[in-house]
Parts: C-alpha cells; structure tokens; sequence
C-alpha cells in the first residue's frame, strides 16, 4: 500500500518503523507524497475526473437561431471605451464587407448605450410569434434594455432577473418563462458584436456559459489600473473556453488640435505590454479624440458619420483583425 493510500484510510496518521509507533502527516509532507505517486495515468484520470465533476450543473451551450458568430466585446474596467468600440467594431464589420449582416446587442442591463450612441428610440416591434424585432439604424439590427425602459428610469434587479433578461434578449425561442415578450427575433445574421458590461460576473459567466461565443475582444486604455482589470477579463474567458481574439489599446495618445504635441494621458504602450504577457495581439490603437467623443453623444458614430478620418480608418483595421482570427462559422 502506499503513502498516500495509508494517509487516505487512516485518517491522516503515518505508520513508521517497526514498533509501530505513529506520527501525524504534516501538510507538506502530504504534498509532496501526492506529488510523487501520481504518475502520468493517475494523474490524466484525477484531471479527467475532476472537469467531469465540474462540468456537473452547467448550462449547455445553445447557438442563436439564424446568428453565425457571436463576439463579445468586453473590459475588465468601466469607462475605457468598451462601448464606443462595440459600435464602431459592428459598423466597421458591415463598411469592410457590405455582404455581411450585422446585429448589436448591448446586455449592460444597468447602464445600457448603445440607443444614444446609435441614434435610436421607441419599443421594438412584435412579430406574428410574439418575437420582439430589433430596432435597425445605420444597418445595423440593434437591441438594448435601453428600448424596453425609460432612458432616465433605473434598473433595480437582482441577479436571476438579470440572467433571465439576457437569455431573452439573446435568443429567439420561445419560453414558457413569464417574460417570452422578450425573445428576440434576430433574423439571419452573419455576426452579432455584444457589448459586455464591465467586470466578471454573473453576466459574462451567463453568456460564455449559454451561448457558443467565436470570440472575445479586450477593451482597455494603457493604464495600469485598467489593464490589471482586463488581464483579469481575458483570463476570465480563457477558463470558459472562450477564445480571445486579442486586445484594442483605446484611448492611447491624445493630440493638442492647435500645436499637435502629443500626450500619452493614461501612458504609452500598457496594452501592448499585457498582450506580450497573456501572447495576445494587440488589435489597433484609438486616439483619445473629441471627433470620437462628439460622434457618440451624437449618435452619428465616427465610422458611419467620418469613414475617412484616422479614427474611423482604425476601427476599420481593428474589425479587419478580427475577422481575421475568428474560427469558421457555424452552419
């Protein structure tokens, strides 16, 4: 019998020499044993064993009717840009190739955008299936918790309500669930770009877990502060088997528009740096600009109201990459 099975059966207390006599285990002592006697087999069958465990209780993951590829835009941080990215990736994919169909779902359930920065408003409509339609601008089909509540009017919702909302506003199946009205009918799409919310919670895991997601993109501006936060979201979506397609360094230099010296304001190059640490690549760089700004609160994003600035010209090499690296859609 070996060390660690006697450890196993009798209940932490090594037998020593001949007399018998025992002493306890120290921890360190169990570590190194385990360590030792788990060879190759063993070790593959405990590791085998293990994800079955925690694979136990998990959704399955089901695709959205007439969606191929699902990407996620996130950030481990509020306020780098997450937002204004999203938009202008969903635009940028339908100017590089107006083939594509395009959606853009925005599931920050307490804080959603994406009506102001696409210039729209009212309620979707319903379909003859009680399907909601999403709201179309710019061709783009957009849907947001943000058509469904007043703009000035808060969220105030637990968790599960949250994660039953974001179902429904993924998927176009009709439930049994209270709130069916919210299924969506998101027609035939050849990308659909989701605008995460911040952080890595019940939303992220909700959507990773339901949803088959081609891929992930990391929104972060070069500040140290910022980027720990998105190493933690990358991280996050690798242990949910979700690929990351790489990083955007946002706001990473800002230009006087009189003397056109330029400022790195959240420093230079820390997007860069955390890509060399997690091997990513490093997508495109966004100047920290006013056009960018003001087209936003306009709701004439810069890629659809300026497509020949420098800005909008880097949004378009940044979806470019993107596509670049998603993996074949599904059929």
């Amino acid at each position: 019998m070996g060390s660690w099975q006697r450890f196993m059966l009798f209940g932490g207390v090594s037998f020593r020499g001949s007399g018998g006599t025992c002493a306890p285990f120290r921890a360190s002592r169990v570590s190194r044993v385990f360590r030792r006697q788990l060879s190759g087999a063993e070790s593959e069958t405990l590791k085998q064993r293990r994800t079955q465990i925690m694979s136990r209780g998990l959704p399955k993951q089901k695709p959205i009717e007439g969606v191929k590829q699902v990407i996620v835009v996130a950030s481990g941080k509020g306020g780098v840009g997450k937002s204004t990215t999203a938009v202008n990736l969903a635009l940028a994919l339908a100017a590089n190739d107006s083939s594509k169909a395009i959606g853009l779902l925005d599931v920050d359930v307490y804080g959603p955008s994406i009506p102001k920065m696409m210039n729209l408003k009212g309620n979707p409509e319903l379909s003859q299936s009680n399907l909601m339609r999403p709201l179309l601008n710019y061709g783009i089909a957009c849907m947001s918790m943000g058509f469904l509540v007043e703009e000035t009017a808060p969220v105030v919702w637990r968790g599960l309500m949250v994660m039953s909302a974001i179902e429904k506003l993924l998927r176009q199946a009709i439930s049994q669930m209270k709130w069916e009205l919210w299924q969506v009918d998101w027609g035939q799409l050849d990308y659909l770009v989701v605008d995460m919310p911040p952080g890595t919670g019940d939303v992220q895991l909700s959507v990773s877990q339901n949803t088959p997601i081609s891929g992930a993109v990391i929104v972060s501006t070069p500040q140290d502060i910022a980027l720990m936060d998105a190493h933690k979201g990358a991280e996050m979506f690798r242990k949910l088997h979700v690929p990351v397609l790489g990083l955007v360094q946002n706001m990473s230099v800002f230009q006087c528009p009189k003397c056109k010296h330029e400022t790195h304001i959240f420093g230079a190059d820390g997007t860069r740096r955390l890509a060399q640490t997690l091997d990513l690549d490093v997508l495109g760089d966004i100047p920290l600009h006013l056009k960018i700004r003001e087209a936003s609160d306009k709701g004439q994003p810069i890629v659809f109201s300026q497509p020949g600035s420098d800005e909008a010209k880097a949004y378009l090499r940044i979806a470019a990459e993107v596509v670049k690296r998603l993996p074949p859609p599904l059929e």
